[in-house]
C-alpha cells in the first residue's frame, strides 16, 4: 500500500483481519492512510469509520436458529437470513490525527462517536 500510494484503506470482514484488527488500524494510522471498517470494533480499535453488521443482533438471530434446531426444525428447512441491523461508528480522535472534518450530517447519522 505505502509503494504503491494508496490514498485509503478499505477492509472487509475476515476472521484473519479482526484477529489482526489494533494493527491493521495503527499500520493505517501511522501511514496516515483514512481507513473504513466492516465491523465496529475496528473504529474503537483506532480505525477512522466502520460500517457493518450489528454483531449482537446476529448472535440473537442464530441463537433463534438454534433454538429452532433443537425443538426439530431440519436445518434445510430454514431461511437463510441476512443481518438486518447496521451501525456506523465514527473514530474523531482519528480524524483529527489525519486533519480530516466529518461532515456535521454524516456524524449526526452515526450510531456511535468515538471522541
Amino acid at each position: 500500500m505505502t509503494r504503491a500510494r494508496a490514498g485509503a484503506v478499505m477492509v472487509l470482514l475476515d476472521s484473519m483481519l479482526v484477529a489482526n484488527r489494533a494493527r491493521i488500524a495503527e499500520f493505517a494510522a501511522k501511514s496516515r492512510l483514512p481507513g473504513i471498517y466492516g465491523l465496529t470494533d475496528y473504529a474503537k480499535a483506532g480505525g477512522l469509520v466502520a460500517y457493518g453488521p450489528n454483531v449482537a443482533d446476529m448472535h440473537r438471530q442464530a441463537a433463534t436458529y438454534v433454538d429452532k434446531i433443537l425443538k426439530g426444525r431440519k436445518p434445510t428447512d430454514l431461511p437463510i437470513e441476512q443481518p438486518t441491523k447496521f451501525e456506523l461508528v465514527i473514530n474523531l480522535k482519528t480524524a483529527k490525527a489525519l486533519g480530516l472534518t466529518i461532515p456535521q450530517s454524516l456524524l449526526q447519522r452515526a450510531d456511535q462517536v468515538i471522541e
